[in-house]
């Protein structure tokens, strides 16, 4: 596989990713802390273990340029936003206001991060990894 199809495959791993994310979070960490704490814990966790993934993804595929890793970043938080959404509320069964709940940075709530970093850091990664030949 290559081009497009490569990066929209490279997005699935993360669903994995944030399933173990909430599972630490649900089976160990968050009986120990209120549930604003746990959530943001669980935030920073998660931004770290989607953010080690995207690196090694973009590291051993990297975009061929800039615009090739933002237009990674759209798809992949349009990815993201849709999953979360459409899963939550229609599999999980979660109103539309307690899914948006978690974005209310008024809050504490930064979930936000999540799809923000997904969305920026191909971009962010490219910038910083080694270029390989002539750009």
């Amino acid at each position: 596989m290559t081009g497009p199809g490569l990066y929209l495959a490279g997005w699935l791993p993360m669903v994995p990713i944030a399933i173990f994310n909430g599972a630490m979070r649900q089976g160990w960490y968050g009986h120990h802390m209120t549930e604003l704490t746990a959530h943001q814990v669980s935030t920073g966790t998660g931004l770290v273990l989607l953010g080690t993934y995207i690196w090694l993804i973009l590291r051993r595929w990297p975009p061929s340029g800039p615009g090739q890793a933002l237009a990674i970043g759209v798809a992949w938080i349009t990815l993201t936003l849709s999953f979360e959404f459409l899963f939550g509320h229609y599999v999980a069964g979660h109103s539309w206001a307690r899914l948006l709940a978690d974005y209310d940075l008024s809050a504490g709530r930064v979930w936000v991060l999540i799809p923000l970093w997904v969305g920026l850091a191909p971009w962010l990664f490219h910038r910083s990894l080694p270029r390989r030949g002539p750009r």
